[in-house]
């Protein structure tokens, strides 16, 4: 919410993974050598679209773009190699199942006979042919910090802290609301003028009117293309951001609505565990965008002239829907986990986070138990620009009840970065934090499946999150042997460094410049994911 040009000296001239984990040496005689930041970079011309559409398997030496190599890896690392298969669990809002662009990656549950109204594997689930829903026919929901006020005021901090915070969003909500009207009725204008639903920027130059309204509506969206870049559709994402806004008054914040109660259960009680149904992209396929969205960055099958390209086929995208248009429950989220760790996940992604968990211990049992079980989480660390690392900023679920001292080691909290590696690499909305975020993955304008066989650009950590799991997924593909611990370290021990001073955060005030602050105050690892590095790594380990 332009490619860069390298000179000429060596970007093998230095080979260091700096962190905790395992180190690789430059050696002359080596074929394969990690792929390091160069002394300098020079930006050349706009990203061709082809190029926008898979920026995130790009390369930083080769392609000029800070991507995750991940096309330098399949040519040079993969070549005749054959990996196993491996279950990626998606805790999110659905997966359109059925995407032409996801054929032969979706999991099929062997246990279980589809259709036959009967618990086959006895795992209180009937017909989870292809995962669970644990929303059931639920679609929207409040905030959790909604939920917390509507219970009154009972004497406690959190209560305090939820209604400020409810309160601080819901004055932001009806500001947006107010422009967002404006802005509909500008593109209006121009829809209008133009008499067309479609247009771009060169159409707006076209535009002579002398009308006050007219001229005023073409400069304002002059500067929002000019703003926005190539892939702005003001037509869709001006009803993507109206729809998000009158969510928020309508549902999400709207104290007198109660979303569970179609779902039937008691979100307060987790024993009460077997609920819901086995439609995994809900019952309005529309409302799984964000879940497929984020399956496609995995898995969409590569290199079919269709959308844009997963970073593995080798795997089985695990649906369990647990994600709400609002803030998820507790429960869904700890019985999710343990729902696709059951089935044979070896991987799950959560592209969701908010910023009260009243059974925050819910979760925390069910990552203690994905970890005993081998199973690596891979988490969005969150789009609010904020630092994290501050107790009201914590983004949950998390890995350290205290926020400082991780309990489990298979949690890796990701980050987003955009396309142009310099100071402003780190996506503005981004959170970040030394102590909770581990390490970086693109998460700006990714093109992935979104439902009913089409595709869209979307962007946030919730993007950056699955191309890290997409890596891990590799991963674990070609080297079995290596713990989920173990494929986490990888991850940030083996990223490109993150240039020396980053900008964090969005700055509320647009004429202001952001001053950039050391990378390592941007994670623990200050570096972005490679899959490459990550893969020649993993290989080194295996051996030991």
């Amino acid at each position: 919410m332009s490619p860069i040009k390298l000179n000429t000296l060596s970007a093998f001239a230095l080979l260091v993974l700096a962190g905790g984990g395992a180190t690789l040496q430059a050696q002359t005689s080596a074929p394969k050598e990690a792929i390091t930041v160069p002394l300098a970079i020079v930006k050349k011309a706009p990203v061709t679209e082809n190029d926008l559409k898979r920026w995130s398997h790009l390369d930083l030496v080769k392609d000029t773009i800070p991507g995750m190599s991940v096309d330098k890896a399949y040519a040079e690392l993969l070549q005749g190699k054959k990996g196993n298969k491996v279950i990626v669990g998606i805790v999110d809002s659905g997966v359109d199942i059925e995407h032409e662009d996801l054929k032969g990656m979706i999991w099929t549950n062997a246990k279980e006979i589809a259709g036959n109204g009967i618990d086959d594997d006895k795992n209180g689930f009937i017909d989870d042919v292809h995962g669970w829903n644990f929303l059931g026919d639920a679609v929207h929901e409040n905030l959790e910090m909604t939920r917390l006020v509507k219970k009154g005021d009972n004497g406690s901090a959190e209560y305090k802290n939820a209604l400020a915070q409810y309160n601080e969003k819901y004055e932001k909500a009806l500001q947006d609301k107010q422009e967002v009207d404006f802005l509909l009725d500008v593109h209006n204008t121009i829809k209008k003028e133009l008499n067309k639903t479609s247009y771009k920027l060169e159409d707006l130059a076209a535009v002579t009117s002398t009308d006050p309204k007219v001229v005023q509506s073409k400069k304002i969206m002059t500067q929002i293309f000019t703003n926005a870049g190539p892939t702005f559709d003001p037509e869709a994402e001006l009803k993507d951001y109206s729809e998000q806004v009158y969510d928020q008054l309508n549902y999400n914040l709207n104290k007198e609505y109660d979303g569970r109660k179609i779902v039937g259960d008691n979100p307060d009680d987790i024993k009460n565990n077997h609920y819901g149904n086995n439609i995994v992209f809900g019952p309005d396929k529309e409302k799984a965008l964000h879940g497929t969205h984020v399956a496609g960055i995995i898995a969409q099958i590569r290199q079919n002239d269709l959308g844009g390209d997963g970073i593995t086929n080798n795997v089985e995208i695990l649906t369990v829907r647990a994600v709400p248009d609002g803030d998820e429950y507790d429960k869904d989220i700890a019985l999710a986990i343990r729902y696709a760790v059951d089935n044979g996940a070896k991987v799950i992604n959560g592209s969701f986070g908010k910023s009260f968990s009243p059974h925050k211990q819910w979760v925390y049992e069910a990552i203690k138990y994905a970890a005993k079980k081998d199973v690596l989480i891979v988490h969005a660390a969150g789009n609010d620009g904020s630092n994290i690392d501050e107790t009201k900023n914590i983004n949950f679920p998390n890995d350290a009840e205290d926020n400082i001292k991780e309990f489990a080691d298979n949690v890796l909290t990701i980050g987003a970065i955009n396309k142009a590696y310099g100071e402003n690499v780190v996506a503005g909305f981004s959170n970040f934090g030394k102590v909770n975020v581990d390490v970086f993955a693109p998460g700006e304008e990714i093109y992935a499946t979104v439902p009913n066989n089409k595709y869209k650009y979307l962007q946030g950590t919730s993007m950056a999150s699955p191309n890290a799991a997409g890596v891990a997924a590799l991963i674990r593909s070609y080297y079995p042997k290596l713990k989920a611990s173990q494929v986490k370290h990888i991850l940030m021990d083996s990223g490109v460094l993150l240039p020396a001073k980053v900008v964090l955060g969005e700055n509320p005030n647009p004429n202001e410049k952001t001053a950039p602050v050391s990378s390592s105050e941007s994670s623990k690892t200050g570096k972005m994911v490679n899959a490459y590095n990550a893969l020649l790594m993993a290989e080194k380990m295996s051996k030991k």
